[in-house]
């Protein structure tokens, strides 16, 4: 299909540059109307992977980008402005290229009579389930600015609790790596001269000696073997992590039941479930559905199998509660605050006060883990590189004796 080089200028007098894929130049200057932009030169270019518009699904949009634009979005609503008007605006203000292409496509399909939750429907790589059910149930009634404030709110905590959970497990495999690179260094820069002069004077080394020699050869002449039987672990790994679900779910249980970061990570697998499904209920989103959504959000096999038994519980007539008091995944205190919501019919109230609860607990959590990781790690640093030391100093006092 041919390619249009554009350049036009907004309703807001911004002068716009850019490219369009079309069956010819007339076509091509109707789509680009359609985009708010006055066309001042179209111009047929030849396609190349650099003045082609990439398809939304490869411009992952930020988080960021995202809660910006649900705060923006809401307050031009609140303020009178049509849907319409108001999504051109965000589509030319907003610094994401895959959420501005997203809504001039959702403005095109609102001019042409389509809801605003079926047009950003239609567009899945951006606005995600969770953002289209809410926006539905706040078009129903009536409330989609304040259904939009939820929706930026929700995102906010999210990403906050996902960057600390991100930074607490990043800070030990970096320091890991790094204590790898210094015994690397050692055993390749450092050992190798002493060994050779441990050689010259002859005579029986220390078992630990002789160990740190074994692997100082090793690491020298068989490397690469090390370093492919690593990538051959971790890819088999992967395969399995993506392909094998009953792989998949072993991996989050065992990620669960480790002795560290194990509560880490369930409660904020928890607070994400209770925070997503109260922001579902709250905006008059059906049960069901809401627990089908979350079931996809959480992102996690050994709580999603048990929200899908929490669903049929409900459809059979029975408690939702009651799947998650049989799972060793929920504390006794989120089943007995999800049970007196359902007794009380404050479900989302509730469900929001246990979201607070674990957030602020993966908050302290995470900053008591900063605070004792670092001195651990210098300490687990000092051990290995003090015992690389030890088997090296040994055998040379005793040389020292000698002479």
């Amino acid at each position: 299909m041919p390619v249009y080089k554009y350049v036009g200028r907004t309703s807001k007098g911004i002068m716009k540059k850019g490219t369009i894929e079309s069956v010819s130049r007339s076509q091509a200057i109707a789509a680009i109307r359609e985009k708010g932009i006055s066309p001042r030169e179209v111009t047929e270019t030849k396609a190349t992977i650099f003045n082609r518009d990439l398809a939304i699904g490869g411009n992952k949009v930020k988080t960021e980008d995202f809660v910006i634009y649900c705060r923006q979005f809401a307050t031009l609503i609140r303020a009178g402005i049509s849907i319409v008007e108001a999504t051109n605006i965000m589509a030319e203000q907003t610094e994401s290229k895959g959420l501005s292409k997203a809504l001039y496509a959702v403005e095109s399909d609102l001019r042409e009579g389509q809801a605003f939750s079926d047009a950003v429907q239609n567009h899945s790589k951006v606005f995600p389930s969770l953002f289209v059910n809410m926006v539905r149930a706040g078009e129903a009634t009536g409330n989609i600015d304040d259904t939009l404030d939820r929706l930026a709110t929700y995102y906010e905590k999210q990403n906050n609790i996902k960057k600390k959970v991100q930074s607490t497990m990043a800070y030990p495999i970096v320091l890991s790596i790094i204590i790898v690179a210094v015994v690397v260094f050692l055993m390749v820069s450092i050992v190798p001269s002493i060994t050779a002069t441990f050689e010259s004077f002859g005579g029986e080394l220390p078992f630990v000696t002789q160990l740190v020699m074994n692997l100082s050869e090793f690491v020298q002449n068989s490397w690469w073997l090390g370093l492919l039987l690593i990538l051959i672990i971790i890819g088999v790994f992967m395969f399995l992590y993506k392909n094998d679900k009953k792989f998949n779910y072993a991996v989050h249980v065992v990620l669960f039941k480790l002795p560290i970061f194990g509560k880490l990570l369930q409660k904020s697998a928890i607070a994400r479930l209770t925070r997503t499904l109260s922001s579902l209920v709250s905006s008059s989103v059906p049960i069901l559905k809401a627990l089908t959504i979350v079931e996809k959000v959480v992102g996690n096999p050994v709580i999603g199998r048990v929200i899908l038994a929490s669903r049929d519980s409900l459809e059979i007539g029975r408690a939702l509660s009651e799947p998650l008091k049989k799972s060793w995944v929920f504390p006794p205190l989120v089943t007995q605050m999800i049970a007196i919501g359902e007794q009380s019919g404050q479900l989302d109230l509730m469900l929001s006060k246990v979201a607070d609860f674990y957030e602020e607990d993966v908050d302290r959590t995470v900053d008591t883990l900063k605070s004792l990781i670092e001195p651990l790690m210098i300490v687990v640093l000092a051990g290995v590189v003090g015992f690389i030391v030890i088997a090296i100093m040994v055998p040379m006092f005793s040389i020292y004796q000698n002479v």
